[in-house]
């Protein structure tokens, strides 16, 4: 059983042939609304990839909450602990260029009041997965962490958007996923290089987890109990990258979930990324557990 506590978001997404540059005014191509935040993008993402699956956080009392639960509440995600709060739903504001590079600004609204008492009478064992990034309040994070490692289960953290991890935290961390700018942050705070093949190896020997690096086109590293594993990502036609860590992170988490080793939950999550790279959108971008499992074949 899978565990996401997380940040769940209505994506405004805007489509450019460039990304401007600070203080230009660009005309878009295309606009489009679609359900998104990385809590919201990571469990169905799980979901999709075959696992049992409930999301903890908040929508905010406005149109934009039914929206950005449809897909979830489509694909059989357990939302009995996501809270309708007062204010706006998270938001975020995407642009996605010809190239499929993007640029995205979040609001928070509503996933500011995600706490750890939302938790309150789920069960947390050693055969639960939770999954937290870092678009809910850091308290939160830290707490449910502490509460999590406490009874077992196996905790996956990706430090995304990037921000120091304290030490309290990381100790209590089994997977962290970072990408290289992510690395860089967390390296500073630590004390560790952050180059990232370095940077893995020696948080994983400080901390004893798991630590995988995502390297965009080129992959992913993995650093674990003094191995390190690099699986190059397959060659896609890339139509847009939003949402493709996201399809990572949670894919990978379903295979850890299930049992897989760390080799093959990597390579399921880099080819989940990959085919999220290959149509428009978060959500609606994220693969199905057989496309996964016939991609990560070929890595």
């Amino acid at each position: 059983m899978i565990v996401v506590v997380g940040s769940i978001n209505l994506d405004l997404v805007a489509r450019v042939a460039r990304l401007p540059r600070p203080g230009e005014t660009l005309a878009g191509t295309a606009f489009a609304t679609s359900p998104g935040g990385k809590g919201a993008n990571q469990a169905l993402a799980a979901r999709r990839a075959g696992a049992a699956v409930a999301l903890v956080g908040a929508v905010g009392d406005d149109a934009f909450a039914p929206l950005a639960l449809a897909e979830l509440r489509s694909a059989g995600v357990d939302l009995a602990r996501v809270r309708s709060v007062s204010g706006a739903t998270g938001t975020a504001l995407i642009q996605v260029d010809d190239a499929g590079e993007n640029t995205i600004v979040v609001v928070a609204g509503a996933n500011a009041a995600v706490t750890a008492d939302m938790l309150a009478g789920l069960a947390l064992t050693p055969a639960t997965t939770v999954v937290m990034q870092l678009e809910i309040p850091p308290a939160t994070v830290r707490v449910v962490a502490l509460k999590a490692a406490a009874a077992g289960a196996r905790v996956v953290v990706n430090a995304a958007p990037a921000a120091p991890l304290e030490p309290a935290l990381l100790d209590a961390v089994d997977v962290l996923i970072v990408n290289e700018h992510e690395a860089a942050i967390v390296a500073a705070h630590v004390g560790v290089a952050p180059a990232p093949a370095a940077f893995a190896a020696a948080m994983a020997a400080r901390f004893g987890q798991a630590v995988i690096v995502t390297l965009g086109a080129g992959g992913a590293l993995a650093a674990a109990a003094g191995t390190t594993l690099r699986f190059a990502a397959p060659h896609v036609e890339v139509v847009d990258s939003v949402g493709a860590g996201d399809a990572l992170v949670g894919a990978l988490a379903a295979a850890l979930d299930r049992g897989a080793p760390l080799a093959e939950a990597l390579k399921e999550g880099i080819a989940a990324g990959s085919l999220a790279c290959t149509r428009r959108g978060a959500q609606a971008a994220l693969p199905s557990r057989d496309d996964i499992a016939r991609l990560a074949a070929t890595i």
